[in-house]
This record gives C-alpha cells, sequence and structure tokens, in this order.
C-alpha cells in the first residue's frame, strides 16, 4: 500500500528524516514509536504531502507520487489523516463536519453526503450528536468526529498522528477503542502513538524511530520484550 525509499526532509539545517525505508502492506496496522523529535510526526506529513520530501521515493498502492505530476489532493483523499487536535470547523455542527469533504472535494450530493455522514457517525458511537457544534463535545468526542471526518472520504489508508495525547487520561479508551474497530475490519493503519499498550494489542508491526532513522522494526511482541538494538531497549526502559 505504502512504500518509503530512501526519503529525506530537512528544515533549514535540521534533518529530520534521514534515509527512511518502510513498507506498509494491505490491511497493516503499523505503530511508529520513539521519543519527542524522532521525525515520527513528519513521517506521517510526508506520507500525506502536507510537508513534501526534499528526495527518495514515496510509493503509495504501486505509484511513486510527486508533488509536480500527480494532483496531491486526489492523494489526499486516498490517504485519510487524523491528527493530535482535532482541526473539526467550530462553526459547523458535528453532522456538517464529516459532510465537508464529501460535497467539497467529491462532488457528493447533500443528501447522499448526509446518510453516509449519519451512517459514520453510527459506527462511531456519535449518532447522538450530529447536531451539536464541536464546542460543546469532550475530547475523546472530537476525535471520533475527526475520525469519522477522515473516513468520509474513504480512504485506502488511514494516518493517526499522536490522536490521543491531547486528550484527558480518562477519554484515551473511547477514541483507541474506535481505532481498534478500524483495525479489526482491515483498514490500513499508520499511528504515531505514546500508547504502548495499544500498539502491543493491536499492532501488526511497530517501528521505533530515534533522530529521523529507523532503528528498529518487529513484531510489538518481539520488539517490546526483546528488542535486539540497545537504543531501542533504552527508550522502552524509559516509558515502561
Amino acid at each position: 500500500m505504502i512504500k518509503v525509499e530512501k526519503l529525506n526532509k530537512s528544515f533549514g539545517d535540521l534533518h529530520v528524516l534521514k534515509d527512511i525505508d518502510m513498507s506498509v502492506k494491505e490491511s497493516d496496522v503499523v505503530c511508529l514509536i520513539g521519543a519527542s523529535g524522532s521525525g515520527k510526526s513528519t513521517l506521517l506529513r510526508c506520507l500525506n504531502f502536507l510537508e513534501i520530501k526534499d528526495n527518495g521515493k514515496v510509493i503509495i498502492e504501486g505509484e511513486e507520487i510527486n508533488k509536480d505530476t500527480h494532483d496531491l489532493n486526489k492523494i489526499r483523499a486516498k490517504v485519510g489523516m487524523v491528527f493530535q487536535h482535532f482541526h473539526l470547523f467550530p462553526h459547523k455542527t458535528v453532522l456538517e463536519n464529516v459532510m465537508e469533504a464529501p460535497v467539497q472535494v467529491k462532488g457528493l450530493s447533500k443528501s447522499e453526503a448526509k446518510e453516509e455522514a449519519k451512517a459514520l457517525l453510527k459506527k462511531v458511537g456519535l449518532e447522538d450528536k450530529e447536531n451539536v457544534y464541536p464546542s460543546k463535545l469532550s475530547g475523546g468526542q472530537k476525535q471520533r468526529v475527526a475520525i469519522a471526518r477522515a473516513l468520509a472520504m474513504k480512504p485506502d489508508i488511514m494516518l493517526f498522528d499522536e490522536p490521543t495525547s491531547a486528550l484527558d487520561p480518562e477519554l484515551v479508551g473511547e477514541v483507541l477503542a474506535t481505532m481498534k474497530e478500524l483495525a479489526e475490519e482491515g483498514m490500513t493503519m499508520i499511528v504515531v502513538t505514546h500508547e504502548m499498550g495499544f500498539a502491543k494489542e493491536v499492532a501488526d508491526w511497530a517501528v521505533y524511530m530515534h533522530d529521523g532513522k529507523i532503528v528498529e522494526v518487529g513484531h510489538p511482541e518481539q520488539l517490546f520484550n526483546n528488542p535486539t538494538e540497545q537504543r531501542t531497549r533504552e527508550f522502552l526502559d524509559s516509558i515502561l
């Protein structure tokens, strides 16, 4: 579904991603772990073309994507993204937030978009909130609306950038449960997360990043319980 080869990205003098190689197959759930500043979020943003790589390749569903030759909005429709902060439209209701992109970007009729949005809100357990404005929702509810909004574009791949780190601890579970359900349905997902329990339980692969490089890749069981790299061990010892 996604292949990255020798991907590099700098911001000025700061070399943030260094020769990243990564492959994600259909229905894989991949968790990116590592300390803040290790490049995880920048990698996600390069996969969604919110940041443009300096060099290397990003191949999505077998096709190498370049900003000069591809309509990046079409690519972003295939690759949904959920952010740490929910970025909902405050002046639109929950239902309108979920309807917005299919109508504006995909040209769906309002009635069709409304039907699909209602079904997605039901899926994330918020059908009773469709006429509420975001300011009246808890953080966990806002994040579930954001997930429904990303799903409204019918993406093939979902990227999650620390989707629970802005939430109060008691609200984290409801968002992770929604993500777990998506994983069980076979959605291809790349998740930047500090939730090690979620990574252990749901991920097919865990990827440990440090200083802009991928240090270790493994099945969660192996990576968490018996990492091969000293750096990985030190990181896990510091957080577990």
